[in-house]
């Protein structure tokens, strides 16, 4: 199946779950678009991504006014832990995905499990901004993405060193470096307008 049929087929099947999914050639027209759509005077929480800091959204969204709540933007871990209670009652809230899959699955694994939270309840508007690299085939290969990709290069990020950093595979450890400790997979949503996804013609983030 070509990458074309294979988007169609993710944004029709998200449509299915009640999510409003659309395609963009780049992250300059993604970042467009996000700055179009969000007012500048909603709250702004952000997730923890590459996609997203690629982008410099927190920095331009607050440059132009909107209140940015952005834990990576905190010089102490008091702080960071206040934007992230901030984040999760925000107007809107902007993050990256991990893996999505053909069937409309949306699959994170979290650390300590603030953006999870603020995707799934909070903010009255979610944007997921995905590189088509994260698109799988089925629910256990997103899954499985999640799990032996993003969750060992955000391991590596943080500075951590569970096993997997080393295996180079998920073996479900007990290390209190583990960085998987919340995975939650979106089915759907009640409320359409509430949640959209952006698939980006790119191999972007982990």
């Amino acid at each position: 199946m070509c990458m074309e049929m294979d988007i169609e087929a993710v944004i029709n099947n998200l449509a299915r779950r009640n999510i409003e999914a659309r395609y963009f050639e780049s992250l300059d027209e993604v970042e467009r678009e996000l700055l179009r759509i969000v007012p500048i005077s909603a709250s702004v929480g952000i997730g923890n991504s590459q996609t997203l800091k690629e982008m410099c959204i927190s920095e331009k969204m607050k440059a132009r006014g909107n209140v940015v709540f952005d834990k990576t933007t905190a010089l102490s871990k008091l702080a960071s832990k206040e934007l992230i209670r901030k984040a999760i009652f925000a107007d809107w809230y902007i993050s990256g995905t991990n893996a999505i899959s053909k069937e409309g699955h949306i699959v994170n694994i979290d650390h300590t499990g603030n953006r999870v939270a603020s995707i799934v309840y909070g903010p009255e508007r979610v944007i997921v901004v995905v590189g088509v690299n994260k698109i799988e085939d089925s629910l256990p290969d997103a899954i499985d993405r999640a799990r032996n990709t993003a969750a060992i290069q955000n391991a590596k990020r943080a500075g951590l060193n569970p096993p997997c950093v080393e295996l180079n595979k998920c073996i479900d450890c007990r290390s209190k470096d583990r960085v998987c400790n919340n995975l939650v997979i979106i089915e759907g949503q009640v409320d359409k307008e509430r949640f959209k996804v952006f698939i980006v013609n790119d191999d972007i983030g982990f």
